[in-house]
């Protein structure tokens, strides 16, 4: 490999949400615990990228930043290269990161106490945005069958009661890296087209696909939404720069760009310069970095999952994509609070709790392995000793 992710990087006392946060969500601020929560990476950019920041900051100049157009082009050349979708650059608008964007969209959308709809267990950031503005949250549980989640789409059409305005999709999954088909896709694009429903996809994981895997954008899959379709991503996830907080909306519809154009200009918001320099330099000089970065994700996946899956009572998900695993802990019989308390007072490691996620989230926690090999080895073994009185 010609990139280093096996060492180790300062991150305790630089000021990293996953770090420095654990007094407030777990209680504790034992510097030996392994964070594994938080959805960033505990790797070092890309050198382009670090070099583009640099040469930014020896200018010294560090005012509001545009035009964008430089930055579009790129993003989609990007987008063309890994994705095989001809975006154009007319159709993206830069936000304040994915959740800022989803907010946007349902301010174009929606009303107080319209419904969204939700497939859960789902990345827990839509709860909290749709509660904080009034709307009302739909659940549609996923089904679990033959070791993947699976929607719903005919039990959510016979339970519609015309208050919902909005589906909100996730692709590739998150939590559990489930890569959608193109069947699937379709059908739930058929669903929004017969329910008047605008259909908002969260494709913010759509880089991280394992080797020998591809992700289908939406647009792609079916094209006959771009009407009703807003695609809200960024490259944050894929190159470990979210502390940007840049994301993108990408919206074909002529007349919806427009009505987020008011929406934007509403909020005064400019681009984050270093953000917009730091997307430049990945697009354009990140593909070797994300190919080594997906195999070497994809091998912790699997150790993780072959270790912690031999556990009796547990069982990990499969997934082609993202560093979020998904794990089943239901089968030990303990409640999630005496499952958190093993892992973070016994292993000294801190997963996202899955009642987090929403329904089908009960009994689950949520583990990232984004991180150097011999960390990652060392959770695992801590997670096999707190529960080794099961095996």
């Amino acid at each position: 490999m010609a990139y280093d992710f096996d060492t180790p990087l300062p991150l305790r006392d630089i000021h990293t949400s996953k770090y420095g946060g654990m007094a407030k969500s777990f209680g504790t601020n034992d510097p030996d615990i392994i964070p594994m929560w938080v959805a960033d990476m505990d790797f070092v950019a890309p050198k382009p990228v670090v070099e583009a920041i640099r040469a930014e900051a020896d200018v010294g100049y560090f005012g509001y930043f545009g035009p964008v157009n430089e930055i579009s082009q790129a993003f989609c050349e990007w987008v063309e290269r890994r994705q095989n979708w001809t975006m154009k650059p007319e159709w993206v608008r830069f936000t304040h990161g994915v959740i800022s964007g989803y907010a946007d969209a349902l301010e174009l959308a929606t009303e107080r106490g319209d419904g969204v709809i939700v497939f859960s267990p789902v990345y827990h950031a839509f709860y909290r945005q749709i509660e904080a503005m009034g709307r009302e949250v739909v659940e549609s549980e996923l089904v679990f069958r033959d070791g993947e989640h699976h929607m719903d789409l005919g039990a959510l059409e016979a339970s519609l009661t015309g208050r919902e305005k909005v589906v909100t999709f996730c692709s590739p999954h998150n939590p559990g890296g489930r890569i959608w088909s193109e069947a699937e896709i379709k059908e739930l694009a058929a669903f929004c087209a017969r329910n008047n429903l605008l259909l908002i996809s969260d494709e913010i994981h759509m880089d991280l696909t394992f080797p020998g895997n591809q992700a289908i954008p939406t647009a792609i899959a079916a094209p006959e939404c771009l009407d009703r379709l807003i695609v809200l991503t960024a490259i944050s996830k894929a190159f470990n720069i979210a502390g940007g907080e840049t994301g993108m909306a990408i919206i074909p519809d002529d007349g919806m760009r427009k009505e987020m154009d008011h929406i934007i200009l509403d909020r005064e918001s400019s681009p984050n310069r270093f953000a917009m320099v730091m997307i430049k330099a990945a697009c354009r000089e990140g593909d070797e970095w994300m190919d080594e970065l997906r195999a070497y994700i994809a091998e912790n996946f699997r150790i993780f999952a072959d270790r912690i899956g031999a556990i009796p009572g547990v069982s990990v998900v499969e997934m082609n994509a993202t560093y979020l695993v998904w794990a089943d802990f239901s089968g030990l019989g303990m409640s999630d609070a005496e499952l958190l308390k093993r892992c973070v007072n016994g292993a000294k490691v801190a997963p996202s709790p899955g009642p987090q996620f929403g329904a089908g989230g009960e009994g689950h926690l949520r583990f990232n392995v984004a991180l150097p090999r011999p960390t990652l080895m060392t959770a695992i073994e801590r997670l096999e000793q707190a529960f080794g009185d099961v095996q």
